[in-house]
């Protein structure tokens, strides 16, 4: 629940349109609700600002599916978001969400976004850029992630140092944005030369795209971390969601 949830509560008890009975038993899962092998945060969007997110890897489709309807049954006005879900998951998902809801799968991602509430809360422009195509699937995720959290998120992608034209092209797109989320594998160069191009805080994120060297994103990682622009700051190697938090938190500030 967050804080209009929570107004809303209150206001149907004052007005009388709702009893203090079943006020309470709207209130009683707070702060979590224990399923048995999941507690879900009901309390998170009123103490963070955002909801709980589910995170699909390693869960079964039936954990899942039940914890999403122990989201909805809490009768909550917040988006709903699974990442790292496949196939077998959003079917799972679909199932519970039921035909009224507005249920998509983002396939490259492997994102899961029931949504249910429209309200832009972020004040600017959440950018999200890419070095190259393969990094899509990771910047997906941050796309996905903004705009379920109340953002307006926008995307440039293939941008990368080996051709920098390409970068410049959209200079002022980048000066536009209240925050920025750079997803780069191979050497993890491009989050540098962005950051010295605005003022905006940059979020980078390694991936773990690239040859044997790479090792799997730490070579871009290192990179990232060892940047001499100074409003470059990192997240893990592929965590498209942790710089979409980092970028929402900062749009909303």
């Amino acid at each position: 629940m967050n804080e209009k949830d929570i107004e809303k509560i209150l206001l149907a008890v004052r007005e009388g349109e709702t009893s203090i009975e079943r006020a309470l038993d709207r209130l009683r899962n707070l702060p979590f609700e224990d399923l048995g092998f999941v507690k879900i945060d009901h309390h998170r969007a009123l103490r963070q600002g955002f909801p709980e997110v589910i995170f699909g890897r390693g869960k079964t489709p039936k954990q899942v599916a039940e914890i999403v309807r122990g989201m909805l049954r809490a009768k909550s006005s917040h988006n709903i978001l699974v990442t790292r879900a496949d196939a077998k998951i959003f079917a799972a998902v679909k199932r519970v969400a039921g035909r009224a809801k507005r249920v998509a799968f983002h396939e490259l991602s492997g994102a899961i976004t029931i949504e249910r509430d429209r309200e832009i809360r972020g004040k600017g422009l959440i950018l999200v850029v890419t070095a190259g195509t393969s990094d899509i699937p990771v910047a997906e995720e941050a796309l996905v992630t903004a705009r379920s959290f109340g953002n307006r998120a926008e995307a440039i992608y293939d941008v990368g140092v080996a051709g920098i034209h390409r970068l410049l092209e959209h200079r002022q797109k980048l000066t536009e944005a209240r925050a920025i989320v750079c997803v780069a594998g191979m050497e993890g160069a491009l989050p540098s030369v962005v950051a010295g191009l605005v003022a905006a805080p940059v979020i980078a994120v390694p991936t773990s795209v690239g040859y044997g060297s790479s090792f799997g994103g730490l070579s871009a990682l290192f990179a990232m971390l060892n940047s001499c622009a100074s409003n470059v700051s990192v997240v893990n190697i592929d965590n498209g969601f942790g710089a979409a938090c980092v970028a929402s938190a900062i749009n909303r500030a």
